[in-house]
């Protein structure tokens, strides 16, 4: 199987588009949380990841947007409600089987405190060893990385809508489970600039 995957898109649906467009067929889209921004609902997002049925998972920013922090801006009549109740729906965790083997996918950490950002040089990394997957997809750090760790294949595939760090690059991932191999590409701009969400 060849999976496209994304996290922390951030509201940008003109980064994620252009991701979609370049990752070319893929055989699932995975999201690793992050799609909106704290107070900010992208309706173009969300409709663009459940129409392609992506699997889906919640990251901090979504945990903020519907919680009761974030209920004036759930209120906004420009959010549609249906939206934001399948975002709603979506699980903070996936463990699922794909190609034969096991994937794990959440946003941040499998562990509390869940909002920790597990850097490419993090220590912490190497606890990923003790899970039973094949396949580990996490984002939360916009930071871009492929690496064994035990017999886990870790993808961080960065962020595809807001640059951050020394790079400043929109990244995304694509994963061949047959290859047991993962690839960063770096999201192409047009000679405008950087694609950006509306602030």
């Amino acid at each position: 199987m060849r999976l496209g995957i994304v996290s922390d898109i951030h509201c940008n649906i003109a980064a994620l588009d252009r991701a979609i467009a370049q990752m070319g067929p893929v055989d699932e889209l995975l999201c690793a949380g992050d799609a909106c921004y704290q107070y900010r609902f992208s309706n173009e997002v969300a409709q663009r990841i459940r129409e392609l049925g992506g699997r889906y998972v919640l990251g901090n920013h979504e945990e903020i947007l519907l919680s009761e922090a974030g209920a004036r801006a759930q209120a906004s009549e420009t959010v549609n409600r249906e939206l934001l109740e399948w975002t709603r729906e979506q699980p903070q965790v996936i463990r699922c089987e794909v190609g034969g083997k096991r994937l794990l996918m959440f946003h941040a950490t499998p562990w509390a405190p869940y909002r920790d950002y597990l850097f490419p040089h993090d220590p912490q990394l190497e606890r990923l060893a003790e899970e039973d997957a094949d396949f580990i997809i996490y984002g939360h750090t916009h930071a871009p990385m492929v690496r064994r760790i035990g017999r886990a294949l870790v993808v961080n595939p960065g962020s595809a809508g807001e640059a951050r760090g020394v790079e400043r690059m929109l990244t995304y991932a694509v994963l061949d489970t047959a290859a047991d191999a993962a690839t960063i590409e770096q999201i192409v701009v047009p000679a405008s600039g950087q694609p950006e969400a509306a602030r």
